[in-house]
């Protein structure tokens, strides 16, 4: 398994790497860049977005590799667990996604057409067999215990899941390297937890592929970044994160394991939950969530005066803390982890004065 992941991760990493230069070729050639225009642009100029081009092309490659080496040595049966219609589920409604944000990237899609492209992405996928089963859930099962009532659950958990978590890492690429970190962090976390959960092989190559198309990705989008990941990207990103999580926690379906990713995902969740809040309140309409605002954390964070840098490694640090929280909650329980998570807090507190504060007041001056 261990030479499959290495594989996994080179030749995703590898692509990623060296198409980057091409689609910022193709993105000047196109159209698709990002201009300064309003308060939210934290870029000082223009910048091409089709880096997420670049991020699929690396995924895909690794992936059909392996897919067929793994299957032609018969260590892979894509027919068990109905596999083979799970991916293409997956394939079908990353598809549809990427086609989607590529053309918003170069010419621009509307919220509402994107979001019901996201829907029907996910619609897909769980029409292929991939969904949150909450059967063996025992709490849920005071709501209802009949098959019919548990699976219609089961369907509107997983298309909201879907399309929420492929919103939330839309929402949250807002900082030079920050989606894309924080999504390598993510992914990082979900491997460590599908190896020692015994997940399926198909999840962990998959999630492995993505960390390497990720990595091979970020030279170019750290600050000060040459491309941005785009929409393309950061979509395909979230939809990824969420289908993926499900296939990785399929063989052991308890409160804590289903729960394990909404933790690990909990940055860019806790930010999109609050932007939805902010946005209805500020605009007083349900139809306010589609209009963007600068009241993000990362927005938050350089309004106190720290540079690019330090605010995506502050986020980095946070979601890093709540992958290693997950982790050591699954293998060691709840009281070492919540020691673990009060002694990072503790240390963040204490050091960060020294380590952030200098550039904070020369920034305030």
């Amino acid at each position: 398994m261990w030479g499959d992941i290495i594989i996994a991760f080179l030749l995703a990493f590898i692509t990623a790497f060296m198409i980057t230069p091409k689609t910022i070729n193709l993105a000047k050639k196109l159209g698709a860049v990002d201009n300064p225009k309003d308060e939210r642009r934290i870029n000082k100029v223009v910048m091409p977005r089709l880096g997420g081009v670049a991020v699929v092309c690396g995924f895909l490659v690794s992936i059909s590799y392996l897919l067929i080496s793994l299957t032609l040595e018969n260590q892979l049966n894509l027919a068990e667990g109905n596999y083979h219609l799970k991916l293409c589920g997956y394939f079908i409604g990353m598809f549809l996604i990427a086609i989607t944000c590529f053309i918003d990237d170069v010419k621009g899609v509307s919220a509402v057409k994107k979001l019901i492209v996201q829907i029907l992405a996910a619609s897909v996928v769980v029409l292929s067999g991939i969904r949150i089963d909450i059967s063996n859930i025992e709490f849920l099962k005071i709501f209802g215990d009949s098959v019919n009532f548990l699976h219609t659950i089961s369907v509107v958990i997983t298309i909201a899941w879907i399309v929420g978590i492929t919103n939330a890492i839309n929402l949250i690429d807002g900082l030079d390297g920050l989606s894309s970190g924080i999504s390598i962090i993510s992914c990082v976390s979900m491997l460590i937890i599908f190896t020692l959960n015994g997940s399926p092989l198909i999840s962990i190559i998959l999630i492995t592929a993505l960390i390497g198309a990720l990595a091979g990705f970020l030279p170019y989008n750290v600050n000060p970044a040459k491309t941005f990941i785009g929409d393309t990207g950061s979509n395909f990103l979230g939809y990824s994160l969420a289908v993926i999580s499900i296939l990785g926690v399929a063989k052991t379906y308890t409160a804590l394991v289903v729960v394990a990713p909404i933790i690990i995902l909990g940055l860019p969740i806790f930010d999109t939950v609050f932007a939805i809040i902010r946005r209805i309140i500020k605009n007083r309409s349900i139809k306010g969530i589609m209009k963007p605002d600068a009241g993000h954390l990362h927005h938050k964070l350089l309004k106190h005066g720290f540079s690019q840098k330090q605010s995506v490694l502050i986020l980095y640090c946070v979601s890093a803390s709540l992958g290693m929280f997950t982790i050591i909650l699954l293998e060691s329980g709840v009281f070492k982890a919540l020691s673990f998570l009060l002694i990072v807090i503790a240390a963040f507190a204490l050091g960060f004065k020294e380590v952030f504060g200098e550039q904070e007041e020369e920034n305030n001056k």
